[in-house]
Order: C-alpha cells, then sequence, then structure tokens
C-alpha cells in the first residue's frame, strides 16, 4: 500500500518531522497540505515540496479557526498532528502553570480539536497520527509537563483508536531528534546535548528528522495499524 493520490494534511508541516514527513509522504505520491501559523514558514515549505501539494495558515489553538480550515479543505485521507513549540525544561520549583498551559493547548488540546474538526472530512478507510514522545517512558527533572502531555497523548489516541474506527488511529513516539523543536538552546549546547545522548544510545547517533518521518508513513500505510504507539528513539528507552 502506498500513498498516490491520497491527500494527506500535516498540521505543523512546515518545518522539523512535521514537513520531513509531508515531503516523505509526498514521494510516495501523496497530495499534501501543511498547515502552519505562520505565512513564511509555509511558503518555506512548498519551496521543499512538489507541485500539486499547498499550504495553508490557521491557528491550531482556534477552534474557529480550524473548523474554517477543514470546511475549505474538503475531503481527505490521512491526518497527520506534529505541530509544537520549542521544548522548554519546567522545574516544580519555577513552574508557570500559565505556560505548562500553553504546552497543553496546542499540543493536546490542539491536537483534539483538530481530530474533531476533521472527522466529517475525513475518509472512513483514512487515518490520524497523532504525536507524542518518549518523556513518558523516562521523564527526567524538569519534564512533568513535557511527560504528562506525552502520557495524555498516548491514552487519546488508544480511546479515539476505539471510538472513531473504522478509521485508524496511531501515534508515533520520537526520542531525541535534531530539529528546530530544540532551538531555545544556544547552539554549542545543543550540539553538545546531540552528542553526548548518541553516544549513549544503542543506535550509537542522535535521531534525524527522516528517521522520524518514515514512522508517520508506515502507519499512513499499514492498514492493520490501530490504537499503536511506534516508538522511535535509537534505542533510548533501553539504556
Amino acid at each position: 500500500m502506498d500513498l498516490q493520490g491520497h491527500r494527506v494534511v500535516v498540521l505543523g508541516g512546515t518545518s522539523g518531522i512535521g514537513l520531513a514527513t509531508a515531503e516523505s509522504a509526498a514521494r510516495q505520491g501523496a497530495v499534501v497540505t501543511v498547515v502552519s501559523s505562520r505565512q513564511a514558514s509555509v511558503d518555506h515549505a512548498l519551496t521543499r515540496l512538489p507541485g500539486g501539494c499547498d499550504g495553508r495558515v490557521a491557528d491550531l489553538t482556534d477552534a474557529r479557526a480550524v473548523g474554517r480550515l477543514f470546511e475549505d479543505l474538503g475531503e481527505f485521507t490521512h491526518l497527520v498532528y506534529t505541530a509544537g513549540e520549542p521544548l522548554t525544561m519546567m522545574p516544580m520549583d519555577t513552574l508557570d502553570l500559565e505556560a505548562a498551559g500553553d504546552f497543553f493547548a496546542l499540543r493536546y488540546f490542539g491536537a483534539l480539536g483538530a481530530v474533531r474538526a476533521a472527522l466529517p472530512y475525513l475518509r472512513k478507510d483514512g487515518s490520524i497520527t497523532l504525536t507524542t514522545g518518549i518523556a513518558k517512558d523516562r521523564p527526567g527533572p524538569g519534564w512533568a509537563v513535557a511527560a504528562s502531555i506525552c502520557g495524555a497523548m498516548e491514552a487519546l489516541t488508544k480511546a479515539l483508536a476505539v471510538e472513531l474506527a473504522p478509521i485508524r488511529v496511531n501515534v508515533v513516539s520520537p526520542g531525541f531528534v535534531r530539529s528546530p523543536l530544540w532551538s531555545a538552546m544556544g547552539e554549542e549546547e545543543r550540539e553538545r546535548m546531540y552528542a553526548e545522548i548518541g553516544a549513549a544510545i544503542p543506535a550509537g547517533r542522535i535521531g534525524e528528522v527522516e528517521d522520524i518521518a518514515r514512522a508517520y508513513v508506515f502507519l499512513m500505510t499499514e492498514p492493520f495499524a490501530t490504537g499503536t504507539v511506534l516508538t522511535v528513539d535509537g534505542g533510548n528507552v533501553l539504556v
């Protein structure tokens, strides 16, 4: 099974894992629509995608805007949600509850709202692929909020797989990946982190966005996968 002729909508598809997934799906023959909150990001993404693909601008935390987005897009086959802001550690002694709520607004409630808005237009033989992370499996200090979001996304995936059948619902759980999500860190600190993590895990290197994109495409094209949490972390959770 491939994606030839399928329409794929990637929310958060203009950078990092989302853009890599959009590119990979397009190579499989899909017609891809990428969505971002910034027009400049959409314009940049479209320079890397083949003709026939398009992009839209929408605030994924605005339920009305998301509703209008899917009404305008019409019928499609696969929904991918990779939207997320740069990661920030949030230790309990300095925890900002408002900032924590903002994380949930985009990463969890944004995904939930997108699924609800997309359902009238999503083909019954199609799929939804969400995003979690290994913070739920191996949280460290300062990861309480991130781990909570990741755990919530896994639970949401399994619940939706039951409720929305026969539409398939899955989630990808990336490990540490070289991506714009770490852009809040200084370059030297970021590269040191990549090197240290890569040396410590079984794969022997840090992940690349293309590694993770393959997982999204697999879940879109595997007709017997639903309720699946697909971890792609180079063995990080094992050590």
